[in-house]
């Protein structure tokens, strides 16, 4: 098999024996089998989230010494994730994973490959059709609309909040906006104020906290598209002398920071976001294996209070 990726940069997971799925006790006799290449385009390793996703992936992949895993780090460019992405096609890769930053760029992209007889496995994020082979992820939607129900009920049905929103072209950041806007339709007592874009990262949560708070906007509530943010947000209201238990906080992962901060009564409540790594990796275990796949694969999420946070095991440590 050809080097791949000699060209960009990557970070690569090689499992280099050879062997269709084999078993520990017949690796002996993978080196006369075929070697798979697995492409993993992924938006950004420098989020926990993203990087916590790309290692679930790998951990179970590489109890398989006929898989190699390859995965491309686009450092938030969706453009670059969208070359990334070609060039693993272009190089070989039996099964590409991905996780697109942009719908609309990545959508004729994948609906490319596939029509190679390339299979995708698309991992939290969708595209604009169904070409690609399974989706797999949590409800974005209905994350979004329990957490409006959630903060009207805290709120007393009253109330300003500040929606800090993930990447604006990605599916999650679209439909965890969208639900919300539409479950609050159903409290006309609360309204939001401010709507800031923070692209999951904590430093420009920060900035647009900052923003908001400096622009003398009032707010009973702040709803995260991540947890990340939530931190973000709780960082710049302390640094402006607010204290974030004053404030009904919700965000979404459940990532340990937030268990902590939901502990201390710093935030409301998280909404359980796994990676749905694990179960990528099993979706290219069957491809392997030549078994079909479900089109669309929903993973359960769990809203985390200070009820139950005890008992809630955040979806990476």
């Amino acid at each position: 098999m050809k080097t791949l990726l000699r060209n960009i940069t990557i970070i690569a997971f090689s499992i280099l024996a050879g062997g269709s799925l084999v078993s520990a006790e017949e690796t002996d006799k993978a080196s006369a089998q075929k070697i798979y290449t697995v492409g993993f385009a992924q938006d950004t390793l420098s989020n926990d989230w993203r990087a916590a996703q790309v290692n679930e992936v790998k951990r179970e992949l590489e109890k398989h010494p006929n898989i190699r895993f390859i995965v491309t780090d686009a450092k938030g460019s969706a453009a670059r994730q969208t070359f990334d992405f070609e060039r693993l096609a272009d190089e070989g890769a039996d099964i590409l994973v991905t996780s697109p930053r942009d719908v609309r760029s990545m959508t004729p992209v994948v609906a490319d490959v596939m029509k190679r007889g390339i299979p995708v496995i698309l991992l939290s994020r969708r595209i604009m059709s169904d070409d690609f082979t399974t989706f797999i992820g949590a409800d974005d939607r209905e994350i979004a609309r329990k957490a409006a129900r959630y903060l009207a009920k805290e709120l007393k049905g009253k109330g300003r909040v500040v929606m800090l929103k993930g990447v604006a072209t990605a599916t999650t950041a679209i439909a965890r906006a969208e639900g919300f806007i539409e479950e609050l339709k159903n409290y006309p007592g609360i309204k939001i104020v401010a709507q800031p874009t923070a692209n999951y990262r904590r430093n420009i949560a920060i900035k647009e906290m900052e923003k908001v708070i400096d622009a003398g906007i009032k707010f009973d509530a702040v709803y995260a598209h991540s947890d990340s943010m939530a931190t973000g947000a709780r960082m710049a209201m302390e640094m402006a002398g607010i204290d974030p238990k004053s404030i009904k906080i919700v965000g979404i992962d459940y990532i340990p920071e937030a268990r902590e901060a939901i502990r201390k009564g710093e935030q409301s409540a998280s909404f359980t976001y796994p990676t749905a790594g694990r179960q990528g990796a099993e979706a290219v275990l069957k491809l392997i294996r030549g078994e079909s796949l479900q089109k669309e694969q929903s993973i359960p999420f769990t809203l985390v209070t200070k009820e139950n946070v005890e008992q809630v095991d955040t979806i990476f440590k």
